[in-house]
């Protein structure tokens, strides 16, 4: 796939309708690699001009913020910003939700204000413009999907039901998760515990949160987070039930169903 840098675009004298946010998890994880390509494969498809920032794009600082480096946070912030700002940009869309939130309700503050949308948002409003055509009993037809809340999403942006009508599209049958929508379980992984070890205790969050997963049996568990993706992928592992049970993102699905 050629996918356009916002440089190249620039000096082709275009601009993108949206840049695509990519994110550390969806530039070097090689699990949510796979979701950056699904979600641009779909773009590609529908036709929305978008571009990258590719060697540009730094992390957005939300993990040291959460882990107390409010320094780096802002130093981190500010070359983004200038970034973001140097180029004009006006609307951004990313797979990450915590990219999204830092993006949508941190970087104002410092002066970079944008419109931010999530992909899962996208996705909704592409579905219901007509512009992602869906083949007519796609592989998650009649199965049992359950969807796990991203707190970043969920909680802490309110957004619901956008991956829940994209995932209704597929024809599937959505069976929730006990603890769901405002009362979600976090998968272990935000806040910046993604990358620090354990506290003590007799559980890990991720595999109680795959637990309640599995309980719904459902075959496949979808996220709209990579970091959500990664922690009940384990918990997944930890029960072997990987064989059983695949854990798909939003686009990912999206991306494997469409005509």
């Amino acid at each position: 796939m050629k996918i356009n840098t916002m440089a190249e675009m620039m000096a082709a004298g275009e601009t993108p309708e949206v840049l695509f946010w990519v994110g550390c998890a969806g530039s070097f994880d090689q699990r949510a690699q796979k979701i950056t390509k699904a979600f641009a494969t779909i773009l590609d498809k529908v036709g929305v001009k978008f571009a990258i920032l590719g060697k540009e794009e730094a992390c957005t600082g939300d993990p040291a913020r959460r882990a107390g480096n409010e320094f780096l946070f802002q130093m981190m912030a500010y070359q983004n910003i200038q970034v973001l700002n140097g180029y004009g940009i006006k609307k951004i869309v990313t797979t990450c939700p915590h990219c999204f939130n830092t993006l949508k309700n941190e970087y104002p503050e410092l002066g970079g204000t944008y419109d931010v949308v999530h992909h899962t948002t996208l996705l909704q409003q592409l579905i219901d413009e007509g512009k992602i055509k869906l083949k007519e009993g796609g592989e998650f037809k009649g199965k049992k999907i359950s969807y796990h809340d991203s707190c970043y999403l969920g909680r802490a942006n309110d957004i619901y039901e956008a991956p829940r009508k994209v995932l209704e599209a597929l024809d599937a049958e959505l069976v929730e998760i006990k603890r769901c929508k405002s009362n979600g379980l976090c998968c272990g992984a935000g806040g910046a515990q993604m990358f620090k070890e354990d506290e003590p205790g007799n559980k890990r969050i991720n595999i109680e949160r795959a637990d309640e997963a599995l309980e719904t049996g459902a075959g496949f568990i979808a996220s709209a987070c990579p970091f959500c993706n990664t922690m009940i992928t384990d918990g997944i592992k930890n029960r072997e039930k990987e064989n059983e049970v695949a854990v798909l993102d939003v686009a990912e699905m999206i991306a494997a169903s469409m005509q």
